[in-house]
């Protein structure tokens, strides 16, 4: 519910603001990059702080946070009377954002050891359908009720995502004060100087910015292949659903992959999956190779997540899974940062086609780095 959400807008959000002003082409790509990454961007910066507060007072509380404050800011989306204002609610929305890390971090102290791999994996399946699910009814419902409607219905699904957090959520945690966690290790715990950590947040960072370099202009994107297609948003729901659509499928058996045969291996081969799977996007003429070629990217991500995720809580201390995982989504955020503005700036510069290519090139990043992960962790 949560992504779906928080999905429901993207693929047509440049086209909600192409409503609200007259922009040039550069402009609007421009604004749509700005648009889309802020929220992301706010998010870096205040992750670890949620974090830490979630070490001490528990997760379910940050999980009630961020979904009433989404509640809020995507219902004033609806309403905005210009993008400034749209920009302004998506930095609110990005600082007080985190119920899915959060749900994360609850999930892996709760799961015994044999089946956080599993486990894991299928809440990347809850969130991945969510991600799915959103584009398409957002596209469905932009193009019968229009763009601005589609804000007002995503803003009253997280209400529904607040309250069955607050009435049905269970959470054993005892509040703790902040010399607590110097007891029970997470506060001697130091993210920086821990090998695999910082390596599995590079990971976490360059997959997250590959994944969203075609985010902000899908739908410019989609309206170049078929300049003549009546229903834009629609086919642009479909194209950005594509990745979740096959991930929900397989993340489970990969879940179940990675407590088999182990996390640094399935992580490895997804991210060699993802560099393969880009190359045929480059040379993309047709909507429907780039819901093809999409769909098969989405394989790769159903490894790639649960597998850095499992290696993030077998590597820390239970204590301490609030901070650590509110730092992967601050590198997260971060991805998705990078990749909507280098995404829109190659558009600008060399056209659509060039952004598969510098997906390309952080896939081979993302890939070194995951040499470190192996290494380290052996």
């Amino acid at each position: 519910m949560t992504e779906l959400g928080n999905s429901m807008t993207l693929p047509f959000l440049a086209l909600y603001i192409a409503t609200l002003g007259n922009f040039s082409a550069s402009n609007l790509n421009l604004l749509s990059g700005i648009a889309f990454a802020i929220s992301y961007f706010a998010k870096t910066l205040v992750s670890p702080l949620w974090g830490r507060l979630a070490d001490l007072k528990g997760r379910k509380l940050m999980c009630l946070r961020a979904a009433g404050v989404m509640t809020l800011t995507i219902l004033a989306n609806g309403f905005a009377p210009n993008v400034w204002w749209i920009i302004f609610f998506r930095m609110v929305q990005g600082s007080f954002s985190g119920y899915i890390n959060n749900a994360q971090a609850l999930i892996a102290d709760s799961a015994p050891e044999h089946r956080k791999g599993s486990a894991l994996g299928t809440l990347t399946t809850g969130s991945v359908t969510g991600g799915l699910l959103g584009p398409l009814v957002g596209g469905i419902t932009a193009d019968i009720f229009g763009y601005r409607m589609t804000f007002i219905l995503a803003g009253m699904g997280m209400g529904i995502v607040f309250l069955t957090t607050l009435f049905f959520v269970r959470e054993h945690f005892e509040v703790k004060e902040a010399k607590d966690l110097q007891k029970d290790g997470a506060g001697s715990f130091k993210i920086g100087w821990l090998g695999i950590i910082p390596a599995i947040y590079i990971v976490a960072l360059t997959v997250q910015a590959a994944s969203t370099t075609i985010q902000p202009i899908v739908s410019l994107f989609v309206k170049d292949l078929a300049p003549n297609a009546q229903n834009i948003a629609l086919q642009s729901g479909f194209v950005t659903a594509a990745p979740g659509l096959s991930t929900m499928f397989v993340a489970p058996l990969f879940g179940k992959w990675i407590d088999k045969i182990g996390a640094k291996k399935i992580l490895v081969w997804g991210i060699v999956g993802a560099a393969i799977t880009i190359v045929p996007m480059l040379f993309t003429q047709t909507v429907l190779q780039l819901f093809i070629f999409r769909f098969i990217f989405g394989i790769t991500d159903a490894a790639i997540i649960p597998a850095y995720q499992t290696l993030m809580a077998q590597s820390v201390p239970k204590a301490a899974f609030g901070r650590v995982f509110s730092y992967s989504q601050s590198f997260q955020a971060f991805g998705n940062v990078v990749g909507p503005l280098t995404g829109s700036m190659f558009a600008n510069l060399y056209g659509y086609h060039s952004v598969f290519l510098i997906t390309l090139v952080m896939e081979v990043i993302c890939l070194l780095y995951s040499g470190i992960v192996r290494k380290r962790s052996a």
